[in-house]
């Protein structure tokens, strides 16, 4: 009962309630990054939802889009701008995703969506991870995030397919809430984000 219909309205009214009581920490975000990236404070990308359904997530931009004299966008670690560097460290990034759970795209707590250019990778147990619906947060960004491989992590999301309850939601929103006050597991061991996943797990 929780899975089908409890955790939708959670959901719903967690996120509105969210959203409004975060309301003046989005519009001065919007407007710090509004400035930083020429005019660009959001970051629209099409994902993969449940079933596969494609959708577009929405963030705040965190880099710019500076590109090199051959016009192909600098690194990573170029690009990040001070201010989304902040924003990135502290998860104020992923506010305006409250808006997709609000529509029914995600979920608050849920395996995250990654890039549609991987979806004719993923093996049968790692396209399981699309059985249900996508979250801001999710059982293996509680347990390494970007710092874990890309076996781990599907091994987590899967795990969190088969074992969804309100008890483990409710954990692992207290353990998101741990990480992030702590800025634990934001990046990869060894750089400013996780490696591209390349279907060789």
């Amino acid at each position: 009962m929780y899975k089908h219909f409890f955790k939708r309205v959670i959901d719903f009214l967690a996120s509105f309630i969210g959203f409004i009581i975060l309301l003046p920490l989005f519009i001065v975000i919007t407007v710090f990054l509004f400035f930083a990236n020429d005019g660009k404070p959001f970051f629209f990308q099409r994902r993969p939802g449940k079933k596969g359904k494609v959708f577009s997530i929405i963030k705040f931009k965190t880099m710019n889009d500076k590109k090199d004299a051959e016009g192909k966008l600098l690194p990573d670690e170029v690009r990040l701008t001070s201010v989304g560097k902040f924003v990135r460290k502290t998860s104020l990034d992923e506010i305006p995703q409250l808006l997709n759970v609000i529509k029914g795209d995600m979920s608050l707590i849920g395996p995250r969506p990654l890039l549609t250019d991987y979806l004719h990778l993923y093996n049968e147990f790692q396209s399981r991870r699309h059985e249900v619906k996508p979250g801001i947060t999710g059982w293996a960004q509680v347990n390494g995030r970007n710092a874990i491989s890309w076996d781990k992590k599907f091994e987590y999301d899967v795990w969190y397919v088969d074992n969804i309850s309100f008890v483990l939601d409710l954990k692992i929103l207290l353990k998101t809430i741990q990480k992030v006050i702590k800025s634990e597991g934001i990046n990869a061991q060894d750089g400013n984000s996780t490696e591209p996943f390349n279907g060789y797990n």
